[in-house]
């Protein structure tokens, strides 16, 4: 299960003593074998381990203790307990007519109402760590989002009330502030520069709500793409489970080197593979919620995606860098600008971007309001486009910029059958559930065609054909026919899937008939044959 995954308040502390003892035997028993697989061949007499006394610290040729590391560490790092009250009888309430006074039937409706029991309030933890004397603790935006309390408790066991200042959830960083006066002893650092590749790390948190735990590993990977929002990640491999989100990731100084927040795994448990926000990220985040309550990001109000080797070509592009502009979201600062669907953005500010990821960085590094140089390729020409950008907005105002789209169906239909492409289309406005009068949509697509290799569903609307909009399977044709006629290995489609539109490069073979034409028409030969 994800660290991101919060624990549910803890059950008997009785129970978990009874999980505690049996996973210390077999810990025991596990750390003991990894122990004599580290250290050299020793003869070994069972009568020795009795008569020597053991002494605190390594042995020769053991792996190095972490206590020291550990209590210098555990006493900054806290659990969090948050909770979320519900409205009294929401769940049963909000499906109940609203009748009117004399209305037979309202009496029946208002006793109902009111035996309904108020919700009960949802728990759960997370973990932390203080950063400061003065009770400022970092940890998760998905810890301690939309809660209407906040718990922080000390490995010692004191507990203090808190507040979010600020959180931001492209990061997943939220700040908190403890509500007491009194002046902490213990607190952590921020580490200034990367770790590296093999580099020791403990990871420190409340997993499952059993309170301080430690674990140890290394740096697996720098620069970690997990497919969550435009930022790299941190890879470890110590042992992060459920509850942990939030907590730290120390170095061998006891500095902090990433914000634990999730980790892979098929099983729900620990696998070695855990992610954390590096410190380059969680610092300057932290320092702007700090500052102003929450992160000014820059806007280009686009959709953008990656190139790739089809999309690329179909552009008249060598190789697949930069950033493919997938949509001008309506309002946005882009729309004001002169920057179109179908542009690459390969610059901004003169800095180069290889890809869509580069380019949101870049972008949220700038403040709100200020311009953004871009230079793009647009039909086979570059060209520059500057755009004043806006502040990135938040999620649930975003979504409603970039309106709803397209539901599948299931129903059936018919239309024309593109049979060297794998795909049947229909007019949008025919297509069962359309929200859409532009574009044609995809009723069907053969799952052993190209087609279904770029990632083209049913339900999907096909909306330009090489940049010109289209209306009908006809229109459709006609653009795949032309990009045949210029030799194009590739059909550039831009389509609109839900809320999100993207562009594919669609590989195109040539038809039958040409292929027919071509083997009909005669050689050169043949040309000049009968010819003096």
């Amino acid at each position: 299960m994800a660290a991101g995954q919060l624990e549910d308040e803890p059950r008997d502390k009785r129970a978990f003593g009874r999980v505690k003892s049996a996973s210390a035997f077999l810990g025991a028993g596990l750390l003991g074998v990894g122990l004599l697989a580290a250290t050299p061949a020793m003869p070994f007499h069972a009568g020795d381990a009795f008569a020597q006394e053991m002494k605190q610290g390594p042995l020769p040729g053991s792996p190095p203790t972490f206590a020291d590391l550990a209590d210098k560490v555990r006493p900054a790092v806290v659990s969090v307990n948050v909770k979320s009250r519900g409205a009294a009888g929401e769940t049963a309430q909000k499906d109940l007519p609203d009748l009117p006074q004399d209305h037979p039937l309202r009496e029946f409706f208002d006793q109902f109402k009111h035996n309904q029991p108020e919700r009960r309030p949802s728990r759960a933890q997370g973990s932390g760590f203080l950063i400061s004397p003065d009770g400022y603790v970092v940890t998760n935006h998905h810890v301690a989002d939309k809660v209407d309390e906040i718990e922080i408790t000390f490995e010692n066991e004191e507990k203090y009330k808190a507040k979010v200042v600020g959180s931001d959830a492209r990061t997943d960083i939220a700040l908190l502030k403890i509500d007491s006066k009194k002046k902490f002893d213990n607190w952590l650092e921020f580490e200034d520069a990367a770790p590296r590749v093999g580099d020791w790390v403990l990871a420190v948190g409340n997993p499952f709500g059993l309170g301080g735990t430690v674990t140890a590993g290394i740096v697996s990977a720098n620069g970690r793409d997990i497919g969550s929002g435009p930022y790299d990640f941190l890879q470890i491999d110590a042992a992060v489970n459920r509850g942990n989100s939030g907590g730290p990731a120390v170095d061998l100084k006891g500095k902090v080197v990433g914000v634990n927040t999730a980790i892979y795994s098929p099983s729900g448990g620990s696998v070695g593979i855990a992610f954390a926000i590096p410190t380059s990220t969680a610092k300057e985040v932290v320092d702007k919620l700090r500052d102003k309550g929450k992160v000014s990001s820059g806007w280009l109000g686009v959709q953008i995606q990656n190139l790739d080797e089809n999309i690329a070509e179909s552009q008249g592009l060598k190789t697949a860098k930069g950033a493919l502009v997938a949509k001008i979201i309506a309002d946005g600062p882009a729309a004001k600008s002169e920057l179109k669907a179908r542009d690459v953005i390969q610059q901004v500010n003169g800095r180069t971007v290889g890809n869509s990821r580069e380019l949101a960085r870049t972008i949220a590094a700038l403040p709100p309001g200020a311009d953004a140089k871009l230079r793009v390729f647009r039909n086979g020409e570059e060209r520059e486009v500057t755009v004043k950008l806006g502040e990135f907005p938040a999620n649930d105002k975003l979504a409603s910029l970039q309106g709803g789209g397209n539901d599948d169906s299931d129903s059936s239909a018919s239309g024309k059958e593109l049979e060297d492409l794998g795909l049947t289309l229909i007019p949008a406005p025919e297509f069962p559930g359309a929200k859409t009068k532009e574009g044609v949509a995809i009723v069907n697509v053969d799952p052993n065609s190209k087609a279904a290799d770029q990632g083209l569903r049913r339900g999907d609307v096909i909306v330009e054909v090489n940049g010109k909009t289209v209306t009908s399977p006809d229109e459709v044709v006609e653009g795949i026919r032309d990009a045949r006629q210029k030799n194009k290995k590739n059909v550039l489609l831009q389509v609109r899937s839900r809320d999100q539109q993207r562009f594919i490069g669609l590989p195109i073979d040539k038809s039958d008939e040409d292929k027919e034409s071509e083997a009909k028409e005669p050689t050169g030969t043949e040309k000049n044959k009968g010819k003096r």
